[in-house]
């Protein structure tokens, strides 16, 4: 075929004739002529002639033929598209490795109704490329294959996943998307054997939901179906895609008409589940299932007309019994689950005998069903009681499980057998077993035996032999030492050893009393209380100077601050008992309790002291003691004293003589408290009519009160000026406020500035210091010369 040739076209043809290996010059002359596709097709041709090798000729030519073919139909124009593919196959000659050229021809070819044929152009091309470049042929391939569909797709799939595992999925969604259900279910087989747990997880899920929708078509796969779902229970047990795997493998057996093994299956599923999420999938799936199986059977037989058959009744009978027993133990079944994720939990333990309780008390159940319900009950209560661990126990204690198990029976003799039981077994601390020896003893006072609880009661407060070496190991047991047993420190708990004073005191024995008072003592558990009640009940019973000595002991035993409030109630028992006929005994007393008493501490006892001394005593020994409690109190409560001391000394030897207790109380306290003595001072002078003294406690006290601070003397003294002053006496009191606020403003300023130059002083010690280190910086080398180094 030839072409024509312009003038215009000879300047292009002198040009390629002179340089036939130029590739600008054949270029220049395509782009020129682009006139009609056959004056292309020749040039074209004139050029890879010349340039063989040259993947642009090429590429633009091939493009250029497909262009052409890109309208016509492949089978009415199969000539023009061979020629097409001869082109492709020359240029492949010498251009194989190129991965652009190949994708042009497969999507060429791929026009073309021929499978084998792309099939072929793909795997050679393959062949042909590196690996490297052989994620560009896959792509393209896959997509074909999916259109194609059938085994095609599998096989290429199959050896795309030989490459890219990860591609699996890609595989499965198509399986899925096609609806080839045995392909997804057998892949996702194959990826649970490879794929890290965290997929495999979904991956479980995916292929439960295939068995459950399409079980029949699976029907016939050669693996063993039943054996890699169990294998997927057993991985995931505990968690929540057990349930979902356990109903698959029931819809599969239900799928092979397998009626018997499906209802196995849900069976031994409801007691495997340890989610309550997986037990209510399972449970709602096997309700449905024997519905299901009900109706089929009813259908069947109004269908075959064979209802009034005895095997037919029976068997749908069954049938329903199952369903309804099914719905019957739904309750227990869900509790069972419980149990299994967490057996130590008390709470689902004490709900499970509240379910067999409903069960034996249900009167429309039989005689019988009442009866194993109830045997039940101890069944599950000696259950609980094994399996619990007690230092593990949760939603409530093990002493809540013994205790409810004893609470079922009536009879004591049940309750003593379960309690003594109770009582050797482990428990997680000492409050449980201390909660269930009180329950023991409530028990036996509830049937009138008092001695059995005083029993008890013994035992639980006996100390244990094996405490520790030496004659006195009880005393080293700590009761909140969680690291020694419960039974070994039980001995200790002060609830039971209260219990036991009480019921002695119940029973009207002094002698017991008085012992368990004294071991609770010599045990080191008495608590001030104790003592108090101690002392209080030897009072009642005529015992005064034995309580007295309770008093001492506990004294002894707790010290102070604890001490003080023990003193108290000494003190008063004992001057209330002798009043004055045992006077110096009980100033003895006082002053024992004031020998180590803390200051803080001592302004009830100094009181008390006075009022005995007031009542029985001597007034002058009263102010005494009230002078004593200025000195002896805190400091915090040396005004009040002060203040009680003169109200004392004003009511017993009149209102003049506290003067001196003033006077001292001014001169001894801080300037704030004397401050506020001296006001009352001056109060107590202008009552006996000392005006001019009263006035000068004013200007004594003015001298220790800031105006801007303590402005109620000033308001006071003017008050006063007012009433009882002058003119003169008036001026000298704003002469004397206007020294005092002068003065207390230049300590202020004085303070200030102070503070100010500390302030500056440290700044520039801080400039200093910068200062040095910019010169020692500046010059490192620099040697510290002093003159007594010359």
């Amino acid at each position: 075929m030839e072409i024509d040739i312009s003038d215009a076209d000879l300047a292009f043809e002198e040009e390629v004739l002179r340089n036939p290996y130029k590739l600008k010059g054949w270029l220049l002359y395509l782009d020129h002529k682009n006139t009609t596709p056959q004056a292309l097709t020749i040039i074209y041709e004139r050029a890879l002639k010349s340039l063989p090798g040259s993947y642009k000729l090429w590429r633009n030519y091939l493009l250029h033929r497909t262009s052409l073919m890109k309208s016509k139909n492949p089978i009415y124009f199969q000539r023009d598209f061979d020629k097409t593919l001869v082109c492709f196959e020359r240029a492949l000659l010498l251009l194989h490795k190129m991965p652009q050229i190949w994708l042009m021809y497969i999507e060429f070819i791929k026009k073309q109704p021929d499978v084998t044929k792309v099939r072929r152009v793909c795997d050679r091309a393959l062949r042909s490329l590196a690996v490297t470049q052989h994620e560009q042929v896959w792509r393209v391939y896959v997509k074909f294959a999916e259109k194609v569909g059938g085994k095609v797709a599998k096989r290429v799939y199959e050896r795309v996943m030989q490459v890219w595992p990860e591609r699996a999925k890609d595989f499965i969604e198509y399986c899925e998307q096609q609806e080839e259900w045995g392909w997804a279910a057998r892949q996702l087989v194959q990826e649970l054997n490879s794929s890290n747990p965290e997929q495999q997880q979904s991956m479980w899920m995916q292929l439960a939901n295939i068995l459950q929708r399409h079980a029949g078509e699976l029907s016939d796969e050669p693996w063993d179906v039943e054996q890699v779902i169990r294998d997927g229970i057993r991985r995931f047990a505990g968690e929540k895609q057990a349930g979902a795997l356990w109903t698959a493998l029931a819809q599969w057996h239900i799928a092979r008409g397998e009626i018997e093994q499906a209802q196995s299956v849900f069976e031994e599923a409801i007691t495997q589940v340890r989610m309550v999420r997986d037990f209510a999938v399972v449970f709602d799936a096997y309700g449905e299932f024997l519905e299901s199986v009900v109706t089929m059977e009813m259908e069947r037989d109004i269908k075959e007309a064979i209802s009034d058959t005895v095997e037919n009744n029976m068997r749908t009978e069954l049938r329903l019994v199952q369903l309804e027993r099914l719905m019957d133990r739904r309750g227990l079944l869900a509790n069972d689950v419980q149990l299994r994720q967490n057996s130590n939990s008390v709470q689902t333990w004490l709900k499970r005998v509240e379910l067999w309780k409903q069960r034996s008390l249900d009167e429309t159940r039989s005689d019988k069903a009442r009866q194993d319900a109830y045997e039940m009950i101890k069944g599950t209560f000696e259950k609980a009681v094994s399996v619990v661990d007690a230092h593990k126990a949760t939603q409530g204690t093990m002493s809540d499980l013994w205790l409810a198990y004893a609470q079922e029976f009536s009879e004591i003799k049940e309750k003593r057998r379960v309690l003594n039981r109770a009582i050797e077994a482990p428990m997680g601390s000492v409050r449980e077993l201390e909660e269930i020896y009180i329950k023991y003893v409530e028990a036996e006072l509830k049937a009138r035996n008092v001695d059995g609880a005083l029993a008890v009661l013994a035992q639980a407060t006996r100390p244990p032999t094996s405490s520790g070496p030496g004659a006195h190991a009880a005393f080293r047991v700590n009761f909140n030492d969680e690291k020694v047993a419960a039974s070994k420190r039980i001995f200790k708990s002060q609830r039971l050893w209260s219990l036991l004073v009480d019921l002695n005191e119940l029973q009207g024995a002094i002698a017991g009393v008085k012992s368990t008072y004294e071991r609770m003592i010599e045990l080191r558990i008495a608590t001030p209380q104790t003592i108090v009640n101690y002392g209080a009940f030897l009072e009642e019973q005529g015992y005064f100077e034995d309580s007295f000595r309770a008093y001492e002991r506990g004294i002894a035993a707790f010290g102070y601050p604890v001490a003080v409030e023990i003193w108290n109630v000494y003190l008063r028992k004992f001057v209330d008992r002798y009043g004055g006929s045992h006077i110096e005994r009980a100033r003895d007393l006082f002053e024992q309790a004031l020998d180590k008493c803390p200051p803080k501490y001592a302004r009830p006892i100094y009181v008390a002291y006075g009022m005995l001394e007031e009542t029985y005593g001597r007034t002058r020994r009263a102010l005494a003691v009230y002078e004593r409690a200025t000195k002896g109190v805190g400091p915090k409560e040396r005004l009040l004293m002060y203040r009680f001391y003169a109200a004392k000394t004003a009511s017993l030897v009149g209102l003049a003589q506290t003067r001196q207790v003033y006077e001292r109380g001014v001169e001894e306290l801080g300037d704030k408290e004397a401050l506020q003595l001296a006001l009352e001072f001056a109060q107590v002078e202008r009552q006996l009519g000392e005006i001019d003294r009263s006035r000068a406690l004013f200007a004594y006290a003015a001298q220790m009160a800031d105006p801007q601070v303590s402005p109620q003397l000033w308001d006071r003294w003017h008050s006063f000026e007012v009433v009882h002053g002058n003119e003169d006496t008036f001026k000298e009191m704003l002469r004397i406020k206007r020294s005092v606020q002068a003065k207390f403003s230049t300590d202020a300023q004085l303070i200030a500035a102070a503070a100010a130059t500390a302030s500056a002083s440290a700044v520039n010690s801080g400039k200093a210091e910068m200062e040095t280190e910019q010169i020692a910086t500046a010059n490192p080398d620099e040697l510290a010369i002093d003159d007594d180094d010359l």
